[in-house]
């Protein structure tokens, strides 16, 4: 296997070398850390913490504390010290906001959590809490509630309700 060119500039830094931003407005529950603590130690530490030239964090807080509670020394690192002090406030609550607009393909993490699952691996190490998995595979019993078509008598609605035709079979519908 080739390896990746690498760009930018990685290092392993201590972390009691590594400063918290005073003005994080992202905070992190002893839940939360619990499971990045977990997920270090099923995965490694896998996504390296951003810096400014002065060891500053702009991403990783929550990792960091994670290392830190589990013993970890030294972590990764990509030095950003190309970032204005703007952009590098800008950069901390962008990095945790954008992340919180993503969505979820919810039939394709069905599939992905019944594959692990079929595996007998620990699937809260994906992040996913028992009762998230629950609700995520729980039959619905309102057809609403799938996004799914719902058939209407077409007696209780006058013919203005029903604006387009099927040329085919001449099927009503809106």
């Amino acid at each position: 296997m080739e390896e990746c060119e690498m760009e930018h500039k990685m290092r392993m830094v201590e972390t009691a070398k590594l400063v918290p931003y005073i003005n994080n407005a992202r905070t992190h529950s002893p839940a939360q850390i619990a499971k990045l603590r977990a997920s270090i130690r099923e995965f490694g530490f896998l996504n390296p913490v951003i810096i400014d030239g002065d060891c500053g964090i702009i991403a990783g807080h929550g990792r960091v504390l994670a290392a830190q509670e589990e013993g970890m020394e030294k972590v990764p690192c990509v030095l950003a010290d190309h970032l204005s002090e703007a952009q590098k406030k800008a950069y901390i609550l962008a990095d945790n906001r954008m992340a919180m607009d993503a969505g979820w393909d919810e039939e394709l993490l069905r599939i992905e959590i019944e594959s692990l699952q079929g595996e007998d691996f620990d699937v809260s190490l994906t992040g996913f809490r028992e009762d998230e998995v629950t609700d995520l595979f729980a039959v619905r019993e309102d057809p609403d509630d799938t996004g799914s078509n719902k058939e209407y008598d077409e007696g209780e609605f006058g013919d203005e309700e029903f604006a387009h035709e099927c040329p085919r079979c001449g099927f009503k519908f809106n």
